[in-house]
């Protein structure tokens, strides 16, 4: 992985993915005692930043490679970002989801034209070893969700629109919170951050029991989560960091944040009524870490990454109902 692979990405992403927007609000800023600066990839395509790694991996392959198809394991954005992508590629695509996946995510993946196929993850089943034999099978090409070098540059191009609107906006040193899984989008950003805007520093921010990024930062290994479901942060619960995202991070990341569901069921009430966008919980984990842990930030500008929107309405009206 390096720089020049992310701006490769962004030359394939140009005129298909948004460039998301900086927002703002007095009421936000007071809550957390410093400037936050959001970053809504609720408003990518499919509803989150897993578009510019679908597309990116997507867009890179030749064509004789795409032809034949993907396949992709996730519990619902990479899903959603890999089928899309691979629909105006014109590739078939299969896409393997965790049978307690939030109901919308998987119907909104086959609306896009992909196969989903199911799998047992509170029961201990392997995505990876259904993926691998399928792969085998039908010669589908797998799409890792963060630990892929062409995911990660995509991702990376959320990074350099975050330096370029921070240099707008006259910020040059402060904190970026970042939504982590696997690490796929922090390590992204944080090699983008690293060439165009070396004052911002890249944290990650985790649920609590599922911080296996913040633990494996502390020791300098990669440790694992002891669970693989129950959390509603679905869309960042992952075994463990990736073999290829782990390094980056641990170069560059400050020590990683942790939060509670509730601090996430009230972020999503927040960005609702003060930024009027939508984000589920596992997409408020950075904005949630941004507002009710300012103990643990430094400095008096904070970015945070609201990565995706793709909540459940029950589950959404949970949050309006105990916070708005």
């Amino acid at each position: 992985m390096n720089i020049d692979m992310i701006r490769a990405a962004a030359d394939r992403l140009a005129g298909h993915v948004r460039k998301t927007p900086l927002l703002t609000s007095p009421f936000l800023d007071e809550i957390a005692g410093r400037q936050v600066w959001v970053k809504p990839e609720c408003l990518q395509h499919t509803g989150s930043f897993k578009f510019r790694g679908g597309w990116s991996a997507v867009s890179a392959m030749d064509e004789e490679t795409r032809k034949k198809g993907v396949i992709a394991f996730s519990s619902g954005n990479h899903a959603q970002g890999v089928a899309l992508a691979a629909a105006k590629h014109g590739a078939p695509a299969v896409i393997i989801m965790p049978e307690d996946a939030p109901r919308m995510k998987i119907e909104n993946t086959r609306a896009l034209g992909a196969e989903v196929v199911l799998y047992d993850r509170a029961g201990g089943e392997s995505r990876e070893a259904v993926g691998d034999a399928l792969s085998q099978d039908r010669e589908l090409t797998l799409i890792r969700p963060y630990d892929d070098p062409y995911v990660i540059a995509g991702q990376g191009t959320t990074g350099l629109e975050i330096a370029e609107q921070a240099n707008e906006a006259g910020v040059t040193d402060a904190d970026v919170l970042i939504c982590c899984g696997g690490g796929g989008l922090t390590s992204g950003i944080a090699m983008a951050l690293e060439a165009d805007a070396p004052g911002l520093r890249t944290r990650p921010c985790e649920p609590e029991e599922f911080d296996d990024v913040a633990r494996s930062l502390r020791s300098g290994g990669i440790e694992k989560n002891n669970a693989t479901s129950g959390n509603i942060c679905d869309a960042i619960i992952t075994p463990a960091p990736g073999e290829l995202t782990f390094p980056i991070m641990y170069r560059l990341c400050g020590p990683g944040l942790v939060v509670t569901e509730v601090e996430c069921l009230h972020a999503m009430a927040l960005a609702f009524s003060r930024l009027k966008i939508v984000v589920e919980p596992g997409g408020a984990a950075a904005l949630a870490a941004a507002l009710f842990h300012p103990d643990e930030i430094e400095g008096d500008n904070v970015f945070a990454v609201c990565t995706g929107g793709n909540v459940d309405a029950d589950m959404f009206k949970t949050a309006l109902d105990r916070f708005a």
